[in-house]
This record gives C-alpha cells, structure tokens and sequence, in this order.
C-alpha cells in the first residue's frame, strides 16, 4: 500500500479512510466497458468490503454486466459519500462467481423480489481492486491544488 499527495492525513490512515467512505456510501456505481470502449455506469448494492478491499455483489446472470465482465473484467467501483463530502474510485478485476456456498454467504433477503430462483436467477460479482484514489473533505484528504489529482492508493 503506497499513497501520494497526502500530505496532512488526519489521525486515520488512507487505507481506514477509504474504507468508512465505502461503508458510509452504501450504494456503489459499477463500471463495465463494452466492446466499443464506451462506459456503462449502474447503481449496485454491494456488500461490506473485506479486509483486503474484495467487494461482492449480485446481479442476474443475463444482465449485460455480466456479459461486459466476460469480454473485459476491468472494471471500476465507486462509491460517494454525500454526508462527508467525499468519494473513493477502485480499479481492479471482476469475476463471476456462481457458486453456492459463495452465493448462499453473500444473499440479502431484501433481494427476494428480484431473484425468483437464487439457483438460476442469481449470480455474483467478486471484485478485487488493485488501486484506488480518494478524497475526503472530513479528513482533508484533497487533490492536488493545482492539478486537481487525487491522493492514490495501491491495493
């Protein structure tokens, strides 16, 4: 782990600040490339990080993300923290993971609505980033004065 443009970090460590960004967000953006290079943006209810950042969602089988991940599994996460003024972009890879004591472990029963079937209808998202950038007016955790570039972290 590496962070650069950090200059005053606040009494918690970028890693524990990005962290309460995500777990403060609740709700994430997922970005998937198509074949065309364009970006596609969804909503997504993603589960707690893990300790090393993995984060794993549902989603449908059939759903064009899943689709998109099969033909270019690097993608991007981000979450934004309105309440305090801040955000955390991670890259990394996506996997689809269809297995059922995965997808037993990581359900939501609020979900049942939108999974008939858990064994045909459902499917997973493992994402693991490799680096992420952050910005955390709490903290004053800010991007460069001049170039606007926001503090990294290597995963």
């Amino acid at each position: 782990m590496s962070c650069m443009n950090t200059p005053n970090l606040h009494k918690k460590g970028l890693k524990e600040i990005a962290k309460e960004l995500m777990i403060h967000a609740k709700y994430a953006a997922f970005i998937t490339v198509d074949t065309l290079g364009v970006a596609h943006v969804r909503a997504m209810d993603p589960f707690l990080p893990e300790e090393d950042f993995t984060v794993w969602m549902g989603t449908n089988p059939k759903s064009l993300k899943v689709a998109q991940i099969h033909n270019n599994n690097a993608v991007s996460l981000y979450y934004f923290d309105k309440e305090n003024a801040g955000y955390i972009t991670l890259q990394g890879i996506a996997t689809i993971v269809n297995a059922k004591d995965k997808k037993e472990r990581y359900w939501k029963k609020e979900w049942k609505s939108f999974y008939k079937n858990k064994t045909t209808d459902y499917v997973l998202i493992k994402f693991v980033p490799n680096k992420a950038t952050i910005i955390s007016e709490k903290y004053q955790v800010l991007g460069d004065s001049i170039t606007w570039e926001a503090p990294k972290l290597n995963l």
